[in-house]
């Protein structure tokens, strides 16, 4: 999947639809791309919290160090396996949801992209599995698990977020790995519960989501 998604809620009713402590004076910006902030919601001494995160985890192999270069940026987990994430996602401590309305990925032709952005029919807050960290220097980040994608998603891309239903998020949050693996590799959510908003809104533009429209797959 690409690298933007968006929040058109407001807090109160994330904090609602998540069970977690409402939080004033947070200000959830209109969409979010690798890098920026973005919404998370942890567990910290058993009780749901909503913070800002920057969506992004630091990366920088040796060859990296070696060219002097700076540590890039990586917010979508896709291979379990990658040393980058071996450790992480075996602990639950480390577990989070990530609260969307839309995921949005480039569609049409190079040089001329348009925004195509993806939602839930019935669950107008989608809850995306990720998982989040505070490194030291950085501070607090997030990267969300990807899977393949169902019918309604392609040609725009063959990945979408892994996104949970309502009565999985405490599993989520507190499963095993053997849960973890399990939620990345089921069936993705059918194809004809989403919404598919195909915009003429150039990828580059910044235009947030607006109502979208349920695909036809017949």
């Amino acid at each position: 999947m690409s690298r933007l998604h968006s929040l058109r809620a407001s807090v109160a009713d994330v904090a609602a639809f998540l069970g977690a402590e409402p939080a004033a004076g947070l200000i959830v910006p209109p969409e979010t791309v690798e890098g920026h902030d973005g919404l998370v919601m942890y567990s910290g001494g058993g009780t749901r919290r909503l913070r800002l995160m920057r969506w992004g985890f630091p990366r920088l192999t040796r060859e990296m160090r070696l060219r002097g270069d700076e540590p890039g940026i990586i917010g979508l987990v896709a291979d379990l396996t990658n040393p980058m994430w071996e450790h992480l996602v075996v602990d639950p401590r480390y577990r989070c949801i990530i609260p969307i309305t839309h995921f949005g990925n480039p569609d049409g032709d190079p040089g001329e992209k348009t925004r195509t952005w993806f939602s839930l029919v019935d669950q107008p807050i989608m809850a995306w599995a990720g998982f989040c960290r505070n490194i030291p220097d950085i501070g607090p980040v997030y990267a969300g698990m990807t899977m393949e994608a169902n019918l309604a998603v392609p040609p725009t891309n063959d990945r979408m977020p892994v996104l949970l239903e309502t009565d999985e998020h405490d599993r989520w949050l507190q499963g095993s790995i053997r849960d973890v693996i399990a939620f990345q590799h089921r069936a993705p959510v059918s194809a004809d519960r989403m919404v598919v908003d195909r915009t003429g809104d150039s990828w580059r533009s910044g235009v947030p989501p607006r109502s979208g429209v349920q695909i036809d797959l017949l």
